[in-house]
C-alpha cells in the first residue's frame, strides 16, 4: 500500500469521526433511535470518543496558555482527561442502579449515551474558545480568567447534561412506577455528575497556570474543595 494511499485512508476516518458528531448535532432523533436500536455502536463510541478529546485539548491548550510553556501539553491532556475520567467514574452507578428498576438498555447503550453529553460540551466548549482567546489578550487577571473559565464550563455543561437527561427520558418508554423511580435517580445521578467533576477537576488541578508560580503537572496541597475556592476567588476579585 502506497503512501498517499494510507493518508486517504488516514483522512477518510478522521472525517467519519467528525461527521458522527455532526450528524448528532445535526439530527438528534434519529441518532437516538440508532442508539435505541444498537446500530453500529462501537463505531460511534470510538467516533465521538476521538472527536470530543479532540475538542477538548484544543480549548485545553487555550485555558493553558495563560500559564505558557509546558501548562499549555498539560492542559490539553488534562481537560479531555477530567471528562472522560468523570464518565468512568459514575457511569457504572448510573448502569447498575438503572437496571435495578427494570432498564433494559444495554451497558454499550449507556456509554454512546454519556458520550453525546461529553460531545456536545467538548463543541460548546470549542465554540467559546474565541471568546476566552480574546479575554486572554485583552484582560490580565488570573482570577478573572479563571472564574471566567468556571463559567463557561458550568454553562456548557449545563447544556450537555440537559441533552443527555433528555435522551434518556426518550429511550425510558411509556410511564411506570419503575420509570418515574429510574427518572428520579437519574436526577440524581446528573446531580452525582456534577459534584464528580467539579471536584475531580480540583484534583487535577492547575488548568490555568500562573505565570509567578513553577510548572506544576498537579498542586501538591489537596485541602478544600472546588466550591470554596470559587467562592474565594469571586470574593477576592471584587474586593469583599
Amino acid at each position: 500500500m502506497t503512501q498517499d494511499s494510507l493518508k486517504v485512508r488516514s483522512k477518510g476516518r478522521s472525517s467519519n469521526h467528525f461527521s458522527v458528531l455532526i450528524r448528532l448535532l445535526r439530527d438528534r432523533r434519529t441518532f437516538l433511535e440508532e442508539v435505541r436500536s444498537e446500530t453500529k455502536l462501537e463505531s460511534k463510541i470510538g467516533s465521538l470518543l476521538i472527536a470530543s478529546t479532540f475538542f477538548f485539548a484544543i480549548y485545553g491548550g487555550i485555558v493553558g496558555s495563560y500559564g505558557g510553556g509546558l501548562q499549555i501539553i498539560s492542559s490539553a491532556i488534562k481537560l479531555p482527561a477530567l471528562y472522560l475520567l468523570t464518565l468512568l467514574i459514575c457511569v457504572p452507578t448510573l448502569y447498575f442502579f438503572d437496571i435495578l428498576f427494570g432498564s433494559k438498555l444495554s451497558f454499550k447503550q449507556y456509554v454512546t449515551m454519556s458520550l453525546t453529553s461529553v460531545s456536545v460540551i467538548s463543541v460548546l466548549l470549542f465554540s467559546f474558545a474565541p471568546v476566552v482567546l480574546f479575554f486572554l489578550i485583552s484582560v490580565q487577571g488570573y482570577r478573572f480568567f479563571l472564574l471566567l473559565n468556571v463559567l463557561v464550563m458550568t454553562i456548557t455543561g449545563c447544556v450537555g447534561v440537559r441533552l443527555f437527561y433528555k435522551g434518556m427520558v426518550d429511550m425510558a418508554g411509556p410511564e411506570g412506577f419503575d420509570q418515574k423511580m429510574r427518572l428520579t435517580l437519574l436526577k440524581g445521578w446528573v446531580v452525582l455528575y456534577g459534584l464528580v467533576g467539579s471536584q475531580l477537576g480540583w484534583t487535577l488541578r492547575p488548568f490555568v497556570g500562573s505565570s509567578d508560580r513553577t510548572f506544576q503537572i498537579f498542586r501538591p496541597e489537596v485541602e478544600g474543595n472546588f466550591y470554596s475556592n470559587v467562592f474565594r476567588a469571586l470574593r477576592v476579585m471584587l474586593g469583599l
